[in-house]
């Protein structure tokens, strides 16, 4: 999706999108990241999701090191919701048994902070709640000192708005993971995503109606058609088809000796050309493992017969794992973190009657709008002001420069 103006961090600085920045919030200090909120939704939504639905699995795990720096590299799916990035991302979790300083942080393009669509089903700050931080240079540096692992889409943006035409095709890389990757020592472990590609089978990319997206409603695209229907009615637009997820871990690829051959060796002040050609060998490194990685493991798209295994292991709650029960899945377990037990089976249904909605042709998307202005929280925002409704849906940039991160607690590799 060429229209995208690329946010992803450069050697000096980070670009901005080309739309208008969001308001500010002046957020507290702290760490977004909440772990039982994390624990809680791994367990009742994503999990469901991960084991019933998309079936998803990790090749090669014992590559990954239990501890930092590192930066694990995935390639995105185009066309859709990033579904690809918050099933590895559980999927990692789980596999570490889910403890606080075990959690990769994924950096992330803050954009997708900004509107209530560009979160699942507009979970407040879900991104960085669930351990995400804003992509920039610096915030970037500042993990990687840390000691943190961090998941990393050097595709960015375009990955994601890529379109099923130029599916496996990754797009231009990010240079500066390479630099800093280099000046921090750690070790950058490809991780291929399989079979996320047919998550939308049915999205294609128009570069002009993306430029409209872009600038009134900062989404970065449209697929088509798929996309037109999700306008009409919202839970088409979280849609995701029942993919077989694989993720597989690749060998490491040395950086530093790609640095060296490209005769960069000022890591502080490199030369911008030599930089870039180095991501360039480590994308071309990546799409040829890539490719050679779908002839063995994308041959099942679905399993439509796994599937309905699956799903019968997982009744009576199976419903919940699927598309059409996403929206209750995601925002009552966000509701009742906040609020008491229901009276009775009545109330429980009347409480939730606006997420009905998200089933509603045409008329969906209004009557959510309107839910949330006109009911009080956890349902709406009716009593707070434009600047606590901003900081509690997170629409700020959120600079570690500023609002730096506690000390990082040992993991169970250091114990």
């Amino acid at each position: 999706m060429k229209t995208v103006t690329d946010t992803r961090p450069t050697a000096d600085a980070v670009s901005t999108m080309s739309f208008a920045p969001p308001p500010v919030a002046s957020p507290a200090a702290g760490d977004p990241f909440e772990p039982e909120w994390c624990r809680g939704m791994v367990r009742e939504v994503l999990g469901p999701m991960v084991e019933s639905y998309f079936r998803a699995e990790i090749v090669g795990a014992e590559r990954i090191p239990a501890r930092g720096p590192l930066v694990l590299a995935a390639n995105h799916s185009g066309n859709a919701f990033p579904y690809d990035g918050i099933v590895l991302d559980g999927l990692l979790w789980m596999r570490d048994g889910m403890h606080d300083a075990d959690k990769f942080r994924t950096v992330y393009e803050y954009e997708l902070s900004l509107r209530w669509w560009m979160r699942p089903y507009g979970i407040a700050n879900f991104w960085r709640r669930g351990g995400g931080v804003d992509m920039t240079f610096d915030n970037f540096d500042r993990l990687l000192a840390r000691g943190d692992r961090v998941l990393y889409f050097p595709e960015g943006v375009p990955g994601i708005g890529k379109g099923f035409n130029r599916r496996y095709q990754l797009q231009r890389f990010s240079s500066s993971f390479v630099l800093l990757a280099a000046r921090h020592h750690a070790p950058v472990l490809p991780l291929h995503v399989i079979n996320a590609e047919w998550l939308h089978p049915f999205g294609y990319c128009i570069p002009p109606l993306d430029w409209v997206m872009q600038r009134v409603f900062l989404v970065p695209f449209l697929p088509l058609p798929i996309g037109l229907l999700a306008v009409l009615m919202p839970w088409m637009w979280f849609l995701a088809f029942p993919v077989r997820l694989v993720f597989v871990v690749g060998e490491p690829i040395d950086v530093e000796g790609i640095l060296r051959e490209e005769g960069v060796t000022d890591l502080e002040c490199p030369p911008r050309d030599r930089l870039r050609h180095a991501a360039e060998r480590v994308r071309t490194i990546m799409q040829h493992q890539l490719t050679e990685l779908v002839t063995v493991h994308g041959k099942t798209r679905y399993g439509f017969g796994s599937l309905v295994r699956a799903l019968r292991r997982a009744r009576p709650r199976a419903l919940r794992a699927t598309p059409l029960g996403w929206p209750l899945a995601f925002l009552q377990h966000e509701r009742d973190l906040q609020r008491p037990p229901a009276r009775n089976r009545l109330h429980a249904v009347l409480r939730d009657l606006d997420l009905l909605a998200f089933y509603l042709p045409v008329v969906g998307w209004p009557l959510l709008t309107l839910a949330r202005h006109l009911r009080k929280p956890p349902y709406g925002y009716r009593g707070l002001s434009r600047a606590e409704i901003a900081e509690l849906e997170g629409r700020y940039v959120w600079k570690l420069s500023e609002r730096p991160l506690p000390p990082r607690p040992a993991s169970r590799a250091d114990a």
